[in-house]
C-alpha cells in the first residue's frame, strides 16, 4: 500500500500544479516504490517496471494541472501507470512470459531448517516460477488485480479506488483471477496445486 505524504498531500498537491519540483519530488519519493513493483508485477520485467515507473511519473508531472482539486493523487497516477504498463505488453506482445521476477518481498523463501536442502530449495523454486508464469498468463485486468491485492496487499475499496469501480468488481475479478490461476497451475503441474 502507499506510504502517507509526510505534508498534508493537498497542499502539496497545489505546489505541485504551480510547477514546484520540489514538492513534486517528495510526491516520487512517497510513490516510486509502490509505482516500480506494480510496474514489476504487471510486465515481469525490472528494466521495463523501472522506465515505466519514471515515464509516468513524468507524464503526471507533466500533466498533474489536469488532476482535480481535492482528488487524492494515487489512484489519478496509477491510471497512468497501468495504461503504460498495459500498452508496453500490447505493443511486445508479452501475454505469456516464461518467467517472472520476483516481487520484493514476496519471495518463496525456505523455512530455517531447510536452508542447506537443496531439494527443498529447488522445490520452493520452481513452485515460484509456475506462480509468475501463471500470472503472466492471466488477462490484464486479472493480472492486475491479483497484483494489487496480494502482492501490494491493498484493501478492496482502495483497489476499487484505483481502477474506478466497484468493490463488488473487484471482488469479482479477484475471484475470476485466483479461479483462472488455479486452472492454469492445475494445467501446469497436472493438478498438483489444488491448495489454491
Amino acid at each position: 500500500m502507499p506510504a502517507r505524504l509526510i505534508e498534508d498531500e493537498l497542499s502539496i498537491l497545489q505546489r505541485c500544479r504551480r510547477g514546484s519540483r520540489e514538492a513534486f519530488e517528495s510526491v516520487v519519493k512517497c510513490y516510486m516504490k509502490d509505482s516500480y513493483n506494480i510496474a514489476l508485477g504487471l510486465v515481469g520485467s525490472r528494466d521495463d517496471a523501472l522506465e515505466l515507473s519514471q515515464e509516468a511519473f513524468y507524464r503526471a508531472f507533466k500533466n498533474i494541472k489536469h488532476l482535480k482539486a481535492g482528488r487524492k493523487f494515487f489512484p489519478w497516477f496509477y491510471q497512468i501507470l497501468r495504461n503504460l504498463c498495459f500498452s508496453h505488453l500490447r505493443k511486445r506482445r508479452l501475454r505469456q512470459t516464461s518467467r517472472l521476477p520476483e516481487v520484493e518481498g514476496q519471495e518463496f523463501t525456505a523455512a530455517p531448517g531447510d536452508w542447506f536442502q537443496p531439494e527443498v530449495v529447488a522445490d520452493r523454486n520452481e513452485m515460484k516460477d509456475c506462480v509468475w508464469k501463471a500470472i503472466g498468463q492471466l488477462s490484464e485486468k486479472h493480472r492486475e488485480v491479483i497484483i494489487l491485492r496480494h502482492f501490494r496487499d491493498m484493501p478492496y475499496q482502495q483497489i476499487a479506488e484505483n481502477l474506478f469501480c466497484s468493490t463488488g468488481t473487484v471482488m469479482s475479478r479477484l475471484y475470476h483471477a485466483r479461479k483462472n490461476l488455479k486452472e492454469i497451475l492445475e494445467t501446469e503441474k497436472g493438478g498438483q496445486h489444488n491448495d489454491l
